[in-house]
């Protein structure tokens, strides 16, 4: 197997040695299905400035500042977040959490809800291609 060729050599990306990543069980887990951009956008930025432990102590005026937004929008950015489980926050100090699931969290990509009922667990071998009924 030969090796992908870079577009921008002179660009090649490097890890520098700090301590932020951004997690591929965020796509792979599905945390980040339905969520909004402005969501997706806090997230990245904690995940960015958050130090070793997943703590930043960014006020809410500053990220406004940061991310041009009201502070209405980063409130409902932030409630999006705390409600999939993604951060946690206390004024002033945000936390991103770990992704591996809470004991009272669902499983995510495994039972999916339609119009706020849960589907049957015949329903969901089915759709994994069992004949359950």
């Amino acid at each position: 197997m030969h090796k992908p060729q870079l577009i921008l050599p002179q660009r090649h990306r490097r890890i520098p040695p700090q301590f932020s990543w951004v997690d591929h069980r965020l796509v792979r887990e599905e945390y980040v299905r339905g969520r909004s951009a402005q969501a997706l956008a806090l997230y990245l930025f904690l995940v960015t400035v958050a130090d070793a432990q997943g703590l930043s102590w960014y006020s809410d005026p500053s990220l406004c500042r940061w991310l041009s937004w009201t502070l209405g929008e980063l409130g409902a950015a932030r409630v999006e977040l705390q409600r999939a489980d993604l951060i946690a926050y206390r004024k002033p100090l945000y936390q991103v959490l770990d992704l591996s699931p809470s004991p009272a969290a669902p499983v995510r990509g495994v039972a999916r809800v339609r119009g706020g009922e849960a589907i049957s667990i015949g329903e969901i071998l089915h759709q994994l291609g069992g004949a359950a009924r």
